[in-house]
């Protein structure tokens, strides 16, 4: 009986782990993580929009998607990310 109800334990146990795990997976999937940064400075007046990598990503990044739709990861540690991401966010805040 005692084995029994060991045995009952560890089927939760491990069915827990796995559905804990999945969750994971699937986040992991349907992230956008940068495995290379680009060595281009992106001229400001062709930025549309940016947005952070998630903190599930090995390298944090700052990705700025361009006019014509391209994507690129930068280095957030660039000199000149900052004042990119302060200009496109003046440029698209909404008025008070």
């Amino acid at each position: 009986m005692r084995s029994l109800m060991c045995l009952l334990f560890l089927v939760i146990f491990c069915s827990v782990q796995m559905t804990s795990s999945a969750n994971l997976a699937i986040e992991v999937a349907n992230s956008n993580c940068c495995g290379v940064f680009s060595n281009k400075k992106i001229p400001v007046n062709k930025v549309v929009s940016y947005y952070k990598t998630s903190s599930i990503c090995a390298r944090r990044a700052i990705v700025f998607k361009t006019i014509a739709g391209r994507e690129f990861c930068i280095n957030p540690e660039t000199s000149w990310v900052r004042s990119h991401v302060d200009i496109v966010d003046k440029r698209t805040a909404t008025p008070p």
